[in-house]
């Protein structure tokens, strides 16, 4: 079942207990919020689009084929520069992958 988010969608591929996986669909011109997460880590692997990836104070450029490794703690934001969807496929480790387990500190969706 596909979720529609401010930012775009995500498709809940495959979930046990300590891994989820999920497909992400930012719209162009949209992101997530600048966030962290204390019980899980994740693994984005862009597959498609361009954009922006912050982890913690660096930011850098991405493509299609790029891995990021998010561990818990980081503050992490992903954003959508380009004209196409960016799409990265999310792979969640840990104990909690509940919406409650995101603390937010910058959010242009007004969640913080």
């Amino acid at each position: 079942m596909t979720e529609t988010r401010p930012w775009g969608t995500f498709e809940v591929l495959h979930e046990e207990e300590k891994c989820k996986v999920k497909k992400l669909v930012i719209k162009p011109g949209q992101k997530f919020s600048l966030q962290t997460h204390e019980k899980r880590s994740e693994l984005w692997t862009v597959i498609q689009g361009t954009g922006e990836v912050t982890l913690d104070d660096e930011i850098s450029q991405t493509q299609a084929g790029m891995i990021y490794f998010i561990p818990a703690g980081v503050k992490h934001r992903l954003e959508n520069m380009g004209t196409e969807d960016l799409v990265v496929i999310e792979v969640q480790t840990g104990s909690s992958f509940s919406e409650e387990d995101i603390v937010r500190y910058e959010d242009v969706y007004g969640r913080v």
